[in-house]
């Protein structure tokens, strides 16, 4: 980790224009092999290396490649779910009891259901799900086009089917708040906020009775579960699709800060998209297909599978992702669009190759992301401690614009394009403010 480097009396907690940028126009992700300190790189997905007296050796050893898709839609349907059911099965094998994440979406309850039935098969007994939820957020759950319902309907009625022993862990908003400075802790950077900080919480609670756990990401960045896939004005856009626009970071940087922003992250999504494997019989819409899926593997998927990582493993749970297992990325980087995208709905393929074994209404339901609170009181929380950060003298307020961090605090609603991804909204960003205040005073960091 991070944290272990710098506690290295020649390691110093620096960062030059480069980490600045990534934090402020790309975060919470960053680029692939970086650290964001100065002088700290990071193995990317699927490298190794060696360190010998020759030096730092390094190598890839593995790689999508772009091949011809030959099978049958029947025939794709049926790889698809021998594949998923596989991977699944091989990740049931422990030491230690599982339990299983469970949102009541497509992913996790295919997960949940494909283990239910193996642990009848087996004569194990019941397994045991967890799902996560915010106090009194039925209350103040306000519907949206990337979060048209709330789970737990969906979740009461997957447990009921999988016959699981099911607990739901409701969280505090407040200590949702709090948990926001031992997110930044596990990753020892800026990261996806209480996205992060929720997830954090909630895998502590597991841990007091688990060790091990499975849960469904990575499916939509495979198979293509985000609104950026369907919608043709977004698809062709020439920019990272889930951060499309520079302006709401801008607001909150003081002028002549970052003065090449746009074109820095512009290079970055250049430099993405260039690498991605093509055939020269694929149509525009499949080489656009294929770029949006680097764009989303290399970028969004390895965002979450990080934070999953580090804020599980943060108390020690292992938390295991079978949607990512290799076989099913190649497939699926090789599937044309029209299969993937079965009957015009995102994740098609996977709900039709899943339809005989979940109720019609989990299999078929719209894709629902990760929950949020809703709660004014994380709002009005993240209010008090921003303005306290804002009165400081630090570095961080040498790079910030008072008056636009203002006014997302007194027009929250004004922000139509998140700051990342789907989620991350005013009270998202007043919390990304509070993490880099943090960060720059628990690492004290400096700039050069």
């Amino acid at each position: 980790e991070i944290k272990t480097l710098l506690a290295h009396p020649m390691i110093e907690p620096v960062i030059d224009r480069d980490g600045i940028a990534q934090i402020m126009l790309l975060g919470p992700a960053r680029k692939p092999g970086s650290g964001i300190f100065k002088g700290i790189r990071e193995l990317r997905p699927a490298e190794c290396a060696m360190y010998c007296r020759c030096g730092l050796r390094k190598r890839t050893y593995w790689s999508l490649h772009a091949l011809p898709h030959k099978e049958t839609a029947e025939e794709t349907e049926q790889h698809i779910a021998y594949l998923l059911t596989d991977a699944i099965k091989r990740q049931l094998v422990s030491d230690v009891p599982l339990c299983f994440f469970l949102s009541g979406g497509l992913d996790s309850s295919i997960i949940v259901k494909t283990a239910s039935e193996y642990y009848k098969e087996k004569k194990l007994g019941k397994i045991n799900t967890y799902s996560v939820e915010y106090r009194d957020n039925e209350k103040y759950f306000q519907k949206s086009n990337f979060q048209p319902t709330p789970d737990y309907e969906f979740i009461s009625m997957m447990s009921k089917n999988a016959d699981t022993k099911h607990r739901e862990i409701v969280l505090d908003n407040t200590l949702v708040c709090d948990a926001l400075y031992e997110s930044v802790q596990a990753r020892d950077l800026p990261g996806y906020v209480d996205v992060d900080s929720s997830l954090l919480l909630f895998c502590k609670e597991i841990k007091q009775n688990y060790t091990v756990a499975l849960s469904g990401e990575c499916a939509d960045e495979l198979f293509g579960g985000y609104p950026w896939y369907h919608n043709h004005e977004i698809l062709f856009e020439d920019c990272f699709p889930w951060s499309k626009s520079q302006d709401i970071r801008r607001s909150i940087l003081k002028d002549g800060v970052l003065k090449n922003g746009e074109e820095y992250v512009r290079q970055r999504y250049l430099d993405t998209i260039s690498l991605a494997p093509k055939l020269k019989s694929d149509t525009d819409l499949d080489r656009r297909m294929r770029e949006m899926f680097y764009l989303n593997f290399y970028w969004f998927m390895q965002c979450l599978l990080e934070r999953k990582d580090r804020c599980s493993m943060f108390s020690g749970l292992e938390v295991r992702v079978p949607f990512c297992d290799y076989r099913l990325v190649e497939y699926a980087y090789n599937m044309p669009w029209e299969l993937k995208a079965w009957g015009n709905r995102e994740k098609g393929i996977v709900r039709k190759a899943f339809e005989d074994i979940l109720p019609e209404e989990i299999c078929w339901r719209k894709k629902s992301p990760y929950p949020k609170t809703h709660n004014p009181i994380y709002f009005n929380e993240c209010v008090k401690r921003v303005r306290k950060i804002l009165k400081k003298r630090s570095i961080l307020n040498e790079l910030l614009d008072r008056k636009g961090i203002e006014d997302i605090i007194e027009n929250p609603d004004k922000i139509t394009n998140p700051w990342y991804g789907q989620l991350m909204k005013a009270p998202q960003i007043l919390a990304y403010i509070i993490e880099l205040d943090y960060w720059f005073d628990k690492y004290n960091v400096e700039i050069v």
